[in-house]
């Protein structure tokens, strides 16, 4: 039997949404953005209105406890309270300006960025694929400035299988899988890609010549929660220094503390020349940074990019209090323990199960690998209550919760997860 959880007694936080949306179900709503928004989403029947901590609210009021953040971005939770005053106070100052004027809201959270990290500035933007955009922009201009005599300096890129770097042109043309770039080829030609965590292969092809800069996570998040070993980073990492490529770690997912690191790539203690950040930096507001050396800053000259909306005074003061939150010793070493606990709850009460393969990942991002679509188990844990999300090819059940969620809501969430399993037996029966 599926475990259906218990709502709170805590009522659902006001959405302060107009009353015509309130009065409205879900049915309606659903059947309003069918009729009035572009396709581009295969949305999970379910309409949030309101959100506190961990858990959201439907229209009808319904509990869920949030495995997902947003996809692992809103790592304070909803409605953090000093979030939210920070981005209250800021929003009655000042909210936009333009980046044609200074704010000190983007200098401090560029303080902050480079003080916590191996970078020496930073460049902010409105997403993790700008910010990847702005990467490649950056990489191609260094190796151009590298090589002023050279009429063909490298301009080539590597990324590798089961990356995921974003959907605008340039980013698509360095994600791995095929069905997402084929409707729009042809894309940024150039792009290598190679298998991950194969040492050998990469570090041949680096040593080419021909390569501007190699793109990696260090735990791939969309493309099913797999973990760079040290020995495939520092490989990467000796080969750009030996060939003048650059190494780019996209930690739009797996950054900012997810890890209980601050930065996923402290745990191999091997280090990039270019870092491209998003999803959890502002809490919830559009904002993506990328932080880059002084030596690769060098080559960046005044108009050479840009946006209007980045670094608002706004999405930084948010940003601000987010960075400030989670890079405390004690905040990050709660994430590390939360997360050894969980991973072992599940290997626990799921290991025995013969769909799931491997529960995998650090920190709070985990993959559960199942020898099929993961899609009725995420159905059904939404029904009792518990979001999740997929990745992979649509057989990992990817969890990416709160930060912030405590160790009960977690033996919740694995409860549910177990008892929610025999939706996968109903599949294989019904095929």
């Amino acid at each position: 039997l599926l475990l259906v959880l218990e709502l709170s007694s805590i009522s659902a936080p006001d959405s302060n949404q107009k009353g015509f949306l309130q009065e409205k179900r879900s049915a309606e709503i659903i059947a309003d953005e069918k009729k009035f928004i572009v396709g581009t989403y295969a949305r999970a029947p379910l309409v949030l209105s309101s959100g506190r901590g961990c858990k959201l609210y439907d229209v009808e009021g319904r509990e869920y406890l949030d495995l997902t953040s947003g996809i692992a971005v809103n790592s304070l939770g909803h409605g953090d309270p000093d979030w939210l005053r920070a981005v209250t106070q800021q929003a009655d100052v000042l909210t936009h300006v333009s980046n044609i004027y200074y704010s000190v809201p983007q200098i401090e959270l560029a303080k902050r960025l480079v003080a916590s990290s191996f970078a020496d500035r930073a460049f902010f933007c409105n997403s993790g694929t700008e910010a990847t955009e702005a990467a490649i922009k950056f990489a191609r201009k260094f190796q151009r400035f590298s090589h002023p005599d050279s009429k063909e300096p490298p301009i080539e890129f590597i990324a590798f299988t089961n990356c995921f770097h974003g959907r605008t042109m340039g980013a698509l043309a360095l994600t791995s899988k095929e069905y997402y770039r084929s409707p729009f080829e042809p894309v940024m030609p150039g792009v290598t890609f190679l298998e991950y965590g194969n040492t050998q292969a990469a570090v041949e092809a680096i040593k080419s010549g021909k390569f501007a800069a190699v793109f990696v996570e260090p735990i791939q998040g969309e493309g099913g929660i797999y973990s760079a070993t040290k020995e495939f980073l520092q490989s990467l990492r000796a080969a750009c220094d030996s060939s003048d490529c650059l190494l780019v770690y996209d930690e739009v997912q797996c950054g900012l503390g997810r890890t209980g690191h601050l930065w996923a790539h402290e745990a191999y203690d091997v280090y990039p020349d270019i870092m491209t950040l998003a999803k959890p930096l502002a809490g919830g507001l559009p904002i993506g940074a990328v932080l880059v050396t002084e030596r690769v800053a060098t080559a960046i000259n005044y108009g050479d990019h840009g946006s209007t909306f980045a670094g608002n005074p706004l999405v930084c003061s948010a940003g601000i209090v987010v960075l400030d939150k989670i890079s405390k010793p004690e905040f990050l070493a709660d994430v590390s323990e939360k997360g050894w606990y969980f991973k072992a709850l599940l290997v626990e009460k799921l290991g025995g199960n013969s769909h799931v393969k491997e529960v995998r990942g650090l920190g709070l991002i985990i993959g559960i690998e199942l020898d099929i679509s993961a899609s009725p188990l995420v159905d059904a844990c939404r029904e009792c209550g518990i979001l999740v999300l997929t990745a992979g090819k649509g057989n990992v059940v990817r969890i990416v919760p709160p930060l912030i969620i405590s160790k009960e809501d977690l033996e919740i969430a694995a409860d549910v997860l177990t008892n929610c399993l025999p939706a996968l037996d109903n599949q294989v029966g019904n095929k």
